[in-house]
């Protein structure tokens, strides 16, 4: 329990909310700032502030569109895939080291 308790507390993926927004944006690789905010149904400063944290970290790149009117959109990064992947397969790991085993 204890490999999981610090997995998520000293990671950047280890909030839950930043964690969906990865997620949510690696098979699409970007999106828009309204989905990203529809799907996971965060409010638009808790989303901002998220983003803000995944782009600091070089996860995420946010950017403005300008088409019929300017859209914030968010790509993810070499980084932020590979990182991903990464805290997964840690996560999974750390996980079945404290499943029960049959």
């Amino acid at each position: 329990m204890e490999a999981i308790r610090e997995l998520t507390k000293n990671h950047t993926l280890g909030n839950p909310a930043r964690l969906a927004i990865m997620l949510y944006l690696l098979p699409r690789e970007r999106a828009l700032f309204r989905d990203i905010l529809e799907v996971l149904e965060l409010t638009p400063g808790n989303l901002d502030s998220h983003l803000k944290a995944l782009e600091k970290a070089g996860y995420i790149k946010v950017y403005k569109i300008i088409a019929d009117r300017p859209r914030t959109a968010v790509k993810v990064t070499e980084k932020g895939a590979m990182e991903t992947a990464k805290y997964m397969r840690a996560l999974k790991e750390a996980l079945s080291a404290i499943a029960p085993q049959d």
